[in-house]
C-alpha cells in the first residue's frame, strides 16, 4: 500500500505561482511512475505531468513551459512536486497526486484545490 498526501493548493491571481507537494509513504520502494492529474468542474480528470523512476518527464501541451514536475526520494518517503508558474484561470481544478506501484497498482491522493482568479 501507498499513501499519498497533497498540500500547497490555494487561491492565486492569474500570472502567479504555486507549488504543490505530495508525500508518499508505505511501500514506496516499488513506486514506478508518479504524476499530477487535475479535474475541473464538469470535465474529466486529465494527466497534467508525469515523471518516471528514471526521471523522464512528460507534460500536456497546455502546461509546457509553465509547470515543472520533480521528485525527491528520501529514506522512508518520496516527495513529488509540481511548480506552477504563469497560472491561468483555466488551470483552476482539483489537483491529484498519483502513482503506480510495480506498474500494476495505482494510488491517488485526496486532491488539493487550485483556484486562479482573473
Amino acid at each position: 500500500q501507498v499513501a499519498l498526501v497533497e498540500s500547497g493548493g490555494g487561491l492565486v491571481q492569474a500570472g502567479g505561482s504555486l507549488r504543490l507537494s505530495c508525500a508518499a509513504s508505505g511501500s514506496i520502494f516499488s513506486i514506478t511512475s508518479m504524476g499530477w492529474y487535475r479535474q475541473a468542474p464538469g470535465k474529466q480528470r486529465e494527466l497534467v505531468a508525469e515523471i518516471t523512476s528514471g526521471g523522464t518527464t512528460n507534460y500536456i501541451d497546455a502546461v509546457k513551459g509553465r509547470f515543472t514536475i520533480s521528485r525527491d526520494n528520501a529514506k522512508n518517503m518520496v516527495y513529488l512536486y509540481l511548480h506552477m508558474n504563469i497560472l491561468k484561470p483555466e488551470d483552476t481544478a482539483v489537483y491529484y497526486c498519483h502513482c503506480y506501484r510495480t506498474s500494476r497498482f495505482e494510488y491517488w491522493g485526496q486532491g488539493t484545490q487550485v483556484t486562479v482568479s482573473s
